[in-house]
């Protein structure tokens, strides 16, 4: 990975923090950063809308960011939600009404601040890359350009929540996650001595989220709202679509460059749930310069002065051995001028006696997986900051029916979503098919290439699935994750195909077994020409300044697989350690460790269980704050249970708050 590129940041004024009044009394706590001169000659303004705590949470990437684009002309304001951070009030879900009411009114207050041209932009990643087109959908009127990195137009089909129809575990884990980030009080230095008051409100408002989340197992009004899939036409503002192909979101871009009728414009690079200048796998790109021509088009109406430039611009991925990190990944940039391409092509396989081939196959194959297949599959987004890509597939292949081409006489590049379409007859009511397109190599290693999952009973219907008739033939359309991905001449391709995939989704009621018609089943994989590309490029990656602080503890991320020798069972352990640090600006020490297990046994898929702990400190001096927080869940063929415990000391030892949540959730098909 080449080295980042800090810039000097020279004229910004910075204040810390300021307050922004709402309507309803409440004030939200922002970060800003403007040209020094920006009072006396306006700019335009770029907003980051978050609930991750602009104090802490977000620190890094705001000194790496905002400070640039204050550089270059533009005034960043960077303001914590509702209920978090310094903020007032109390936040009991996400992407709710009231959030998006509150960027109105920020949005108004940005707008009549003497530095302000009257012009606004928004950026984020992942829940603000989700603000950003849902206040766009809004269309105040002065927001006219949004950047938007690791985010959805649609909150069920394509969130940490649902897959397919199939629950995710991501579900739970991001739920934990998101009651460590809220469980950390209000810094005194800023709010003064009202800050236990407001910390303990929080606590005792504070929601499970994981409890609404499995309630809406259907595509149902709430994950309507605030999906902008809904009314595509009302984002009018200028939308850069960003993501990684080693995040969970990057099909989300291509469904939005397709229907999205603003002026559009996609990026999708090796990258995992982060911001492309600092992103691994590598390489990193010089982003800020590729959102500061954004910007300076449609906030600052500047002419485009590359006429070619293409309006999709991908990572092709070279095929490389599976390992579950890289620092870079082997590849080129590819553009095309539109999304569907004209110049993609479908090529078909028939699904044979364990072959994909030309000819429609004969006869039938059953389907009946161990609940352990999956367990080299990754996590479904990652932060590339660890272990979390794809193993060798080969253990969950031994689980799973394969396909394999013959080798390929040619380079064959595969950019779009390939889909498989088969007829297949179940034994149960419910039952789910997971299906993972994978890369032979001619060295043995077998790496995955792209994967989807689909619970059958949604086959016509997010909104209202209807359950299998056992012995009755069912036709499905599995379309798996986008991808760009080239191989070379002698690799094979491989389709594997189970009816489990722990621990990235909960499993069925009852263990099923599928028949597959292969005469009625096949493969279908977009193949780009793999002639002559224009040269697309991008400038090294910058950024200002990297934040000062003194670690204490470095970050570190670690997955571990372990399977039990006298039942078979497998125990998956993630653990996600943030380190423990102390801020040089402020001497504000924090810290982080989650940790998380997966366990399932191969022969009951109610034996699935799922358990996750975070452990919260932050302090200075003699104030210090400790928190745990710990979530479990497991279900039987009618109902999920799930348990969440939070304890929140002071001084490290002495426990002010103390709270369990226990819930019964009826399962839905």
């Amino acid at each position: 990975m080449k080295a980042l590129k800090e810039i000097p940041i020279c004229n910004v004024t910075e204040l810390e923090n300021i307050f922004i009044p709402l309507s309803d009394g409440c004030q939200l706590a922002a970060r800003i950063w403007m040209p020094d001169d920006a009072a006396q000659n306006p700019v335009p303004a770029i907003l980051e809308y978050l609930p991750y705590r602009k104090r802490d949470g977000t620190l890094d990437r705001d000194e790496m960011t905002h400070p640039y684009f204050a550089a270059h002309g533009y005034a960043c304001i960077r303001v914590d939600m509702r209920g978090n951070g310094e903020s007032d009030g109390l936040m009991f879900d996400e992407y709710l009404k009231q959030e998006q009411d509150d960027a109105l009114e920020v949005i108004d207050w940005i707008t009549g601040q003497a530095w302000c041209s009257g012009q606004v932009g928004m950026i984020g990643i992942s829940w603000g890359g989700f603000n950003g087109l849902q206040v766009a959908a809004l269309r105040p009127p002065a927001l006219k350009a949004v950047v938007s990195i690791c985010s959805t137009d649609d909150r069920y089909a394509d969130d940490v929540h649902y897959m397919g129809g199939c629950l995710l575990n991501c579900n739970l884990s991001w739920a934990t996650n998101m009651m460590a980030y809220s469980v950390r009080p209000p810094d005194p230095l800023l709010v003064g001595e009202k800050w236990r008051d407001i910390w303990l409100n929080r606590l005792e408002n504070l929601p499970f989220l994981a409890e609404p989340w499995t309630e809406h197992q259907l595509r149902d009004d709430y994950w309507k709202h605030a999906s902008i899939c809904e009314d595509y036409e009302s984002v009018e503002a200028a939308v850069l679509l960003v993501s990684g192909w080693a995040d969970g979101y990057s099909n989300t871009v291509f469904r939005m460059m397709e229907n999205l009728k603003c002026p559009k414009k996609a990026l999708v690079g090796p990258w995992a749930h982060k911001y492309p200048h600092f992103a691994k796998p590598g390489p990193q790109v010089g982003f800020l310069q590729e959102c500061l021509k954004w910007w300076d088009r449609w906030l600052k109406g500047k002419p485009v002065v590359d006429k070619k430039d293409e309006a999709v611009r991908l990572y092709m991925q070279e095929s490389r051995p599976p390992k579950a990190e890289y620092e870079s990944v082997p590849g080129r940039w590819i553009g095309e001028p539109a999304w569907p391409s004209p110049t993609i092509k479908p090529k078909r396989f028939q699904l044979g006696d364990h072959r994909l081939q030309e000819q429609p196959g004969k006869g039938e194959v059953k389907i009946a997986s161990p609940q352990t297949n999956g367990s080299r599959g990754g996590r479904w987004f990652t932060f590339g900051t660890g272990p979390e890509q794809p193993l060798d597939q080969m253990e969950d292949d031994h689980l799973s029916v394969v396909f394999d081409s013959a080798p390929l006489d040619e380079t064959m590049e595969i950019c779009g979503a390939p889909v498989l379409s088969v007829v297949l007859t179940p034994d149960k009511p419910s039952a789910l098919l997971a299906a993972r397109l994978c890369d032979l190599r001619p060295d043995g290693a077998i790496a995955r290439i792209s994967y989807g999952v689909i619970n059958l009973t949604h086959l016509k219907s997010h909104e209202s699935p209807e359950a299998l008739t056992p012995g009755v033939p069912v036709e499905v359309r599995l379309q798996l994750n986008e991808v760009a991905w080239s191989l070379k001449a002698g690799h094979k391709i491989r389709l594997s195909l189970s009816n489990a995939y722990w621990p990235l989704v909960w499993p069925s009621p009852e263990a099923t077994s599928l028949v597959i018609d292969l005469a009625k089943s096949s493969l279908s994989i977009p193949v780009r020409p793999s002639g002559e590309d224009p040269t697309i490029s991008f400038p090294p990656a910058e950024s200002a300044p990297l934040l000062k602080q003194t670690v204490i503890r470095p970050a570190r991320l670690d997955w571990r697989i372990e399977t039990v020798a006298k039942d078979g069972s497998v125990i998956t352990h993630n653990l996600d350690d943030y380190g423990e640090r102390i801020i040089s600006a402020h001497g504000l020490r924090t810290s982080l460790i989650g940790k998380e297990k997966y366990s399932i046994s191969p022969d009951d898929p109610l034996s699935a269980r799922a358990e996750i702990n975070w452990d919260v400190f932050v302090g200075r001096d003699d104030w210090q704050i400790t928190a745990k927080v710990e979530t479990v869940m497991w279900s039987d063929e009618n109902w999920f249970y799930l348990t969440a415990n939070l304890k929140a000391y002071e001084f490290g030892k002495m426990l002010v708050f103390s709270k369990a949540w226990q819930k019964k959730i009826k399962r839905t098909p």
